[in-house]
Formats: structure tokens, C-alpha cells, sequence
């Protein structure tokens, strides 16, 4: 008899949900589980719970051969630790070995971003670039850099966290501790923030959201704003507009910083296209300094959208980094 088929499980631990999925050598998804992560007030154990159930759905009781985690957070150089996670409860925790451990396969680990990079460079939209940067568009903001080819991973292993800069001081609180920073104004809380205000006004004009959401402003979500919008929801356009409008702002720093290829787009919140797209390279072009005499990098969406995070995790397990 031939020995069983290897299984890889990339599972991207996000400040909402925590996806994770069974993916073949090409990048392909050919299962998936989904859970609610706990948030970054519990326990640390109880978010490892969540990964758990979700791993153990997509193994089916086959042996695991090797899981690769990419965690919305601080991850150390080593791919040790996640040192820190604005929207999770990890502080320099040993999560690579614990679960390690608790699972008894190969674990490895990495900050979202740069395993959603890898899958782009390896087999998306940014496959041959020399020089390109992501991010990632979930519950907040994430990014990876890539230069020559290489993902640069900085001294403590933290380079490409976008969302962290400061984009209005003394502006919104942010989970990280910090205030006015670009994930406060360009992110999937971001949108929603922005449609609950406006719903929360008196007299506010009429949004097909409040059918959606049942008349309770609470219950919206990014996936409902996306829906009303591509219905011509105005209050969801405007919502996108402000979004987007910020992101081409960030972009246009980070294209002067950096002066890269192109720009890729992933996360949750990429899923809404060109709806976010558009308004984000009209204001890079009008931001970006010297937009007129130089090339204005394009803004792509990562060829995986969402799922980018799980298959770079799981192409970072088939290395072993």
C-alpha cells in the first residue's frame, strides 16, 4: 500500500474570524472551516480552541503532515511568538510551539500579510515582481514588503505593519494603543463605523441597510454594506468612497517610500473590488508626489482575495518557512 496523501492546512487567524483550509501543492482550496475568533479580551487559550476545532474540521481525522499559521499580529523573527496583536490577546506568547505540541505535527508561523504575500508572489498577481507591496484589508489593516524579490521581514521580523501609521494625530483611538492611525480610517471596522454613524443620526436618509440589518444598526457588517452597495445603496457608496479615499492616501505614502511595481490589495474587505479600488487610485494618483512625472504604480486585488492568508500559510508549512 502507498502511503497516505500528505495534508497542509493554512489557517489565517483574523481580529473576527479565524479561517482555515486544506490546500493543495498548486494553491488550490479543497476544503475549508470557519470559526469566530474570541476576541482580544479573553483568554489566550480560547482563541487556540478556536484554531483547534477549525484544524481538526479539515483534517477529518486524516494525520496532518504540517499547518501553517498566519496571525494577524506581531510575529518575532524567529517564527516563534506573536509578540503582539492589536485585535487578539497574544503578548509575546509561544504559539508556534504550543500548538505544535497540542496538535503533534509541524507548525509554522507568520504575520498574515506576509504569508497573503507569499501566495501572490508564488502563484497570484504579483508572481515576477521584483519589487511590490501588500496589504490587507480586514477588521484592521496589515502589509508586506517585497524588494528584489524578497520579503523583508525587519529586525524583529515586524516590517509592513501599514495599518499602524499615523495618519491623523491625536485623531480615533486604535486597539493597538495608539491614536489616528490608518486602519482607523481605511479598514472593515472602518466602513462599518462609518454607516452606523450616519444610521444613528436622526432623520438620516433612507439606506436599504436598514432592511438588511432588520432597523438595528448594530448588526452591520462589511458583506452587507458590499451587498447594498452594488445595489446603489448611496449611504454604502459613500461609505466606500470615504474608505477608499483613505486607502489611496496611505498608498500614495507608502508609494513614496518605497516606489514600487504595483500595489496589491488582499483581505476581507478587497473583496468589494473596484467599489474600493477605484476611489483608492483616484486619491493615490492626487496624493502621490510628483504623480505627474513618474509612474503611478497599479493597485491590484490579490488574485486569492480572502483566502491569500491560508494558502501562503500552507505553502510556508510544505518549506518548513
Amino acid at each position: 500500500m502507498g502511503s497516505p496523501a500528505e495534508l497542509y492546512i493554512g489557517v489565517d487567524i483574523g481580529g473576527t474570524k479565524v479561517l482555515a483550509a486544506e490546500v493543495s501543492a498548486s494553491g488550490e482550496v479543497l476544503a475549508t472551516a470557519r470559526r469566530t475568533t474570541p476576541g482580544r479580551r479573553v483568554r489566550v487559550e480560547l482563541v487556540e480552541d478556536a484554531l483547534t476545532e477549525a484544524v481538526h474540521e479539515v483534517a477529518d481525522g486524516r494525520p496532518i503532515t504540517g499547518v501553517g499559521l498566519a496571525a494577524a499580529g506581531f510575529v518575532d523573527n524567529a517564527g516563534e511568538r506573536v509578540m503582539f496583536a492589536p485585535h487578539l490577546p497574544w503578548r509575546g506568547d509561544p504559539t508556534r510551539s504550543r500548538l505544535e505540541a497540542r496538535w503533534g505535527t509541524l507548525v509554522v508561523l507568520d504575520n498574515d500579510a506576509n504569508c497573503a504575500a507569499r501566495a501572490e508572489l508564488e502563484l497570484g498577481v504579483a508572481r515576477g515582481a521584483g519589487d511590490a507591496l501588500l496589504v490587507t484589508m480586514g477588521t484592521g489593516i496589515g502589509g508586506a514588503v517585497v524588494l528584489g524579490g524578497t520579503l523583508l521581514r525587519g529586525r524583529n521580523g515586524m516590517a509592513g505593519e501599514f495599518g499602524h501609521m499615523q495618519v491623523v494625530p491625536a485623531g480615533l483611538p486604535c486597539e493597538c494603543g495608539g491614536t489616528g492611525c490608518w486602519e482607523q480610517y481605511s479598514s472593515g471596522n472602518a466602513l462599518v463605523r462609518f454607516v452606523r454613524a450616519r444610521m444613528d443620526v436622526p432623520h438620516h436618509s433612507p439606506s436599504m441597510l436598514e432592511e438588511l440589518c432588520g432597523g438595528d444598526p448594530a448588526g452591520i457588517t462589511g458583506p452587507l454594506i458590499t451587498q447594498a452597495a452594488r445595489a446603489g445603496d448611496r449611504l454604502s457608496l459613500s461609505a466606500f468612497a470615504s474608505v477608499g479615499e483613505w486607502l489611496g492616501i496611505g498608498l500614495a505614502n507608502l508609494a513614496a517610500a518605497f516606489d514600487p511595481e504595483l500595489l496589491v490589495i488582499g483581505g476581507g474587505v478587497s473583496a468589494a473590488d473596484d467599489l474600493l479600488l477605484d476611489p483608492a487610485r483616484e486619491a493615490l494618483a492626487d496624493s502621490l508626489v510628483a504623480g505627474r512625472h513618474r509612474v503611478i504604480p497599479p493597485v491590484l486585488r490579490a488574485a486569492f482575495g480572502p483566502e491569500a492568508g491560508v494558502i501562503g500559510a500552507a505553502a510556508m508549512a510544505r518549506t518548513g518557512f
